[in-house]
């Protein structure tokens, strides 16, 4: 690994900026390439406050500072400070954690050390939540931007998981690339031939606004990487990905992670994939051992036409691993087929079934079944029964509910 030198001050070429900035103040030296002078070489940058004291009627807090060990930190006046954010979240907590301990909402003159341990820890999980959703935002594909909240208890981020945007393949599975598109010259107005749904003897999903127009159970085929049309194709909805900016949240009620839009979402739009690891039927049964212990529900059933695959969000997946159940859900799942036609292996979309509003949580029926009666495609009619359309989260062991809706079937499954 190549090294940087400055006198006798050698960093390794991976730190980061705000990091040789602080090696530079530690050392005492100044470096005008990264904006480190005599003037503000010993400007230091408070890292989180870990404690409060109050000494006639002058407020004074406890100063981790960034780059420096905690024997380092050092009690500053309030006046000495400019972090406002910082001063703004410490007593936002603090205010918090005194009324969730049944006392006073004004700070004491002296904190309790259970209480300042508390402020320590909360500082720190938000640290390590912010580069979590830095790191969910640098792997993204989508417009969508990612938030992370916990004002609930000190839970960090998931310890085993790795945020994907399409499906990753697990051994022995291989997703075949479509041969042909369309020919259209407006696959809405004037489709030739069907466009890619006539194609495939299924009508058109959606209308003018991208929002779906097909009954629930029916099969989407978007337009796809061999067609004549372009980016702004109308008939190209899911493969864009995600559009709304949502926020990844601690619930309070004992659900663990959730998922709310940050945005309105108008009834009928496309909101999220199902992404995760393809596996088959019997290596989904083998790990379902080991998530009933766990009392996970990751596992989703590619059973368009036959149980053969199915999705597993546990590790590999998108936001949509932190989705909840819902007896009264506001999400709807539906089979897409893009660039693969595999009808064994469908891609899993959400679309909103009602107008959702913004701050409001996003949930779908882990158990959801949908009418076949009527039904317009007899493709979907004929393998409603095998399949058991459209495809749930893997059912096994008896879970109980806690969506409170009052529609609550009590039970998962």
């Amino acid at each position: 690994m190549s090294e940087k030198k400055s006198k006798c001050c050698s960093v390794c070429c991976k730190s980061s900026w705000n990091q040789l900035q602080d090696l530079c103040r530690l050392a005492k030296l100044s470096c005008p390439a990264l904006g480190v002078s005599k003037r503000n070489l010993y400007d230091f940058e408070v890292e989180y406050l870990c404690d409060y004291k109050k000494i006639r009627e002058q407020e004074y807090y406890l100063v981790k500072w960034r780059g420096y060990p905690d024997s380092e930190s050092t009690w500053e006046p309030r006046q000495n400070l400019k972090c406002v954010r910082i001063l703004k979240q410490f007593h936002k907590d603090l205010e918090r954690e005194l009324l969730r301990r049944h006392h006073r909402s004004k700070p004491p003159r002296h904190l309790d050390p259970s209480l300042a341990n508390y402020l320590v820890q909360k500082a720190k999980q938000r640290r390590a939540l912010r580069r979590w959703e830095q790191e969910l935002n640098a792997k993204r594909s989508h417009l969508g931007r990612i938030t992370v909240e916990n004002e609930v208890d000190l839970d960090g981020p998931p310890r085993a998981f790795v945020y994907i945007n399409e499906y990753r393949v697990g051994e022995g599975i291989t997703l075949n690339q479509v041969a042909v598109g369309c020919e259209c010259q407006d696959c809405l107005w004037a489709p030739a031939g069907g466009c890619c749904p006539g194609a495939s003897l299924h009508k058109f999903a959606y209308n003018d606004q991208g929002q779906v127009r097909l009954r629930a159970g029916l099969p989407i085929y978007e337009c796809n990487s061999r067609c004549r049309c372009g980016y702004d194709c109308p008939n190209r909805v899911v493969q864009k990905g995600i559009r709304y900016d949502l926020c990844i949240f601690r619930t309070d009620d004992g659900r663990g992670w959730g998922v709310r839009t940050l945005e309105k979402i108008r009834k009928n739009s496309f909101v999220m994939e199902y992404v995760g690891e393809i596996i088959t039927s019997e290596e989904a049964e083998r790990r379902g051992q080991i998530y009933d212990r766990q009392g996970a529900t990751y596992l989703f059933d590619l059973d368009y036409v036959e149980d053969v695959y199915t999705v597993d969000a546990a590790y590999y997946g998108n936001i949509s691993h932190f989705v909840n159940h819902s007896c009264d859900p506001n999400l709807q799942v539906y089979n897409v087929f893009i660039d693969n036609l595999d009808e064994r292996l469908p891609r899993i979309a959400f679309f909103a079934t009602r107008t959702i509003r913004a701050g409001e949580e996003l949930t779908f029926d882990y158990n959801m079944q949908v009418d076949p009666v009527d039904m317009e495609s007899t493709r979907m009619d004929s393998n409603f029964g095998l399949a058991g359309l459209p495809g749930s989260p893997k059912k096994r062991v008896r879970i109980e509910c806690k969506c409170g809706t009052e529609s609550c079937r009590k039970y998962l499954f």
